[in-house]
């Protein structure tokens, strides 16, 4: 099994999203303005990220449009039609050639790995929902999300929004070599490892675009001596030889947003959990954390960032999700003690540490 290339699941019953009670009060509408404004400053951030105006704020506190288009060979007239949509939208002020973030810009900024996950990981998922419904196009077939972004946005949102929970649970996990599985872009691993000395990490990936991302992150870092990045399936164990000795010595194994992929089969559901611990035998600690379905409540009237984005891509992408309580089950029938759950950054999301019994 890979984790993008899921077994289809178009049983209601088998889907908890579709399968829920969705009586109750609704979430405040939205606006067709308010909708139509919020795809185009969604792409208009993006560009930014990807052009390295954030970067640019989060070093100097501004940006100086002349300059930096020279610098950077950004196309001015054009650069100033992102800045000046960008101020429409509240996320700017803008002082002669001189730009700076309002406070709701330095918001949006703070959040901006889940637009590089949407716009660049699942715009085309996004864009062909329709021809998907009608069967015209298939997911992985003919139209496919971007692995590179949709690891890029996940390092984001880590190194943003989640890297300050994981530290503080790690401090209290004992480890020698981390196995970190779905790791993308390997920034995460490097990381932890990087903090522990004398501790090695092993990032897992199937995505061959993320991989190469992650060979140039651990060298970046100073971590090729310690930390690996390997392409392939994370339960996978016909592994290359020469990573058999390292994945052996694995003693705690992370995961991160992944597992929704690998327990996307109802048929081998059950199976996921037990296999990960025949694949690292010595590992006691498991961190596994993703974001769950999101509880229909009557006093649900605001919707969160990521949550509704998150249910509708892997709806189209035809992997069901699943609620907090349902994880807990196959953990405990996996023989995984659940020390804790810790709300994790993103919405609806929870960092599950497990211990194996």
């Amino acid at each position: 099994m890979t984790v993008t290339d899921v077994t289809r699941t178009d049983r209601i019953e088998d889907n908890p999203v579709l399968a829920q009670d969705w009586r109750g009060r609704a979430p405040l509408p939205m606006s067709a303005d308010s909708a139509f404004n919020g795809y185009i400053a969604a792409n208009v951030l993006f560009a930014l990220n990807r052009l390295g105006v954030l970067a640019e704020f989060e070093s100097a506190g501004f940006v100086d449009v002349s300059a930096f288009c020279a610098e950077h060979s950004v196309d001015e007239p054009m650069f100033r039609s992102f800045v000046h949509a960008a101020r429409s939208f509240g996320h700017v002020s803008v002082d002669g050639d001189k730009v700076t973030l309002t406070e709701a810009g330095r918001e949006v900024v703070r959040m901006h790995g889940f637009f590089t996950w949407a716009v660049g990981g699942y715009n085309e998922v996004f864009a062909n929902a329709g021809p998907l419904a009608l069967g015209e196009r298939t997911y992985s077939q003919d139209v496919l999300r971007d692995e590179g972004m949709v690891a890029l946005g996940s390092a984001q949102c880590d190194r943003e929004l989640m890297a300050h929970i994981l530290d503080g649970v790690l401090a209290e996990v004992d480890f020698s070599v981390l196995a970190d599985l779905g790791s993308g872009t390997s920034a995460r691993v490097s990381r932890v490892v990087g903090g522990r000395p004398g501790a090695r990490g092993l990032g897992l990936d199937i995505s061959g675009p993320a991989t190469e991302i992650a060979h140039r992150t651990i060298a970046a870092a100073g971590m090729a001596e310690r930390v690996s990045a390997i392409q392939a399936d994370v339960l996978d164990v016909v592994l290359a030889q020469e990573h058999r000795a390292a994945i052996a010595e694995v003693d705690a194994v992370m995961s991160f947003f992944l597992l929704h992929d690998l327990l996307a089969n109802p048929a081998t559901r059950r199976d996921i959990l037990p296999r990960m611990r025949e694949v690292f035998p010595k590992a006691r600690t498991f961190l596994l954390a993703d974001t769950v379905i999101r509880p229909r409540r009557d006093d649900d009237a605001t919707l969160p960032v990521f949550s509704t984005g998150f249910e509708l891509a892997h709806a189209l992408m035809g992997v069901p999700l699943h609620t907090k309580e349902a994880y807990e089950q196959l953990f405990a029938e996996a023989g995984l003690h659940l020390r804790r759950a810790v709300p994790f950054g993103a919405p609806h999301s929870w960092l599950f540490v497990l211990e194996a019994r």
